[in-house]
């Protein structure tokens, strides 16, 4: 009788890694860092928690639902963690390690501090998953589950994720002041920092149509509209009228954090408005208005395809999603499972 059950579980498990290797073919049994950051990790799946946590994205929407629906802007600070925590040495919760003896934390990087947000709601996630499967779920693919959540919940397009990244047990202070793209990049500051990470023209447009949600700091806009070039003018490609009334709401000096929307016809709603906004002159950020007018670069046929087309805008978002929650995850034995995204075990 034991010869047959230890018979039965062997042949389960060759028909589970046979299933698994048939949906990611390839080693699927490489347990290494990753290796850069080309988008192929034979160590993350979508079933990655089918038989230890099969309630994983119920228990994640659950907690997202009612979180945005009492605050939208969550949606895109969500989000925005996200992709603040692939920029810096790949999709591994390093930005949500707060301060410690060992640790410099991500957030009091200059993109991040009185910036990124959301951090409870990972917490109530966190804990919840802690109860019904203890120590099995990342953070990092918490950072992952969230960010589809938050797109589906605004109205945007969800996507098969791959899932199976660990948590890093350090950050990087200085990596997250360098490679995270400033709101005041060039075009060539946005390709050079995206292709470093993998991520080309085409997926440097469709994520930054993650802009259709959320709201922008006056501190990160302000340039725009007093001293673009160093001569104390404008940037001559805003639109006059919605120049006029970003000034009412960003004044030459203080109010660094007063706020307006990056899509102000539609700021909780995910669709091409976007795009159509850049088109008009109605762009908030400098690295928004960019994708239009930098030069010798195809981001500008992009952006109008986007407007035009917004299943088009759509599909490629969610590719490129997929893209960049694949940068230099930390798979099989690199990395820990937090039981506290907030510091390491």
């Amino acid at each position: 009788m034991a010869s047959l059950r230890a018979c039965f579980t062997v042949i389960l498990m060759i028909l589970i890694s046979s299933s698994l290797s048939q949906a990611h073919p390839g080693n699927f049994f490489d347990w290494g860092e990753g290796g850069g950051s080309t988008g192929e990790y034979f160590g993350l799946f979508p079933e990655f928690y089918q038989y230890a946590c099969p309630q994983v994205n119920d228990i994640v929407m659950s907690v997202l639902e009612k979180a945005i629906a009492e605050e939208a802007r969550l949606a895109a600070s969500l989000l925005r963690l996200h992709f603040h925590d692939c920029f810096v040495q790949g999709c591994d919760a390093s930005i949500l390690l707060d301060d410690s003896e060992d640790i410099a934390s991500e957030k009091n990087s200059n993109p991040n501090k009185n910036s990124v947000r959301g951090f409870e709601v990972i917490d109530e996630i966190k804990a919840k998953l802690e109860e019904a499967c203890p120590q099995t779920v990342s953070c990092a693919d918490i950072l992952a589950l969230v960010a589809r959540g938050s797109t589906v919940l605004s109205g945007g397009p969800s996507w098969e994720l791959p899932l199976g990244r660990r948590d890093s047990k350090t950050a990087s202070l200085t990596v997250s002041n360098r490679d995270i793209p400033p709101p005041n990049a060039t075009l060539e500051n946005l390709i050079t920092l995206f292709k470093q990470q993998g991520l080309d023209e085409v997926d440097l447009v469709a994520l930054s149509g993650g802009h259709t949600i959320g709201v922008a700091r006056c501190v990160t806009f302000r340039q725009r509209l007093y001293n673009q070039n160093g001569n104390d003018q404008p940037d001559e490609t805003l639109e006059r009228s919605f120049y006029y009334g970003l000034t009412s709401i960003c004044p030459k000096s203080g109010g660094d954090n007063n706020i307006s929307p990056l899509d102000f016809t539609s700021p909780a709603k995910f669709d091409n408005t976007y795009f159509k906004l850049i088109l008009w002159g109605k762009g908030l950020l400098n690295s928004d208005e960019v994708l239009l007018t930098g030069n010798g670069f195809n981001t500008m046929d992009l952006v109008r395809s986007y407007a035009e087309d917004e299943e088009l805008f759509f599909n490629q978002f969610a590719k490129s999603m997929v893209k960049m929650g694949n940068i230099s995850p930390l798979i099989g034995y690199n990395g820990d499972v937090r039981k506290d995204c907030r510091r390491v075990n």
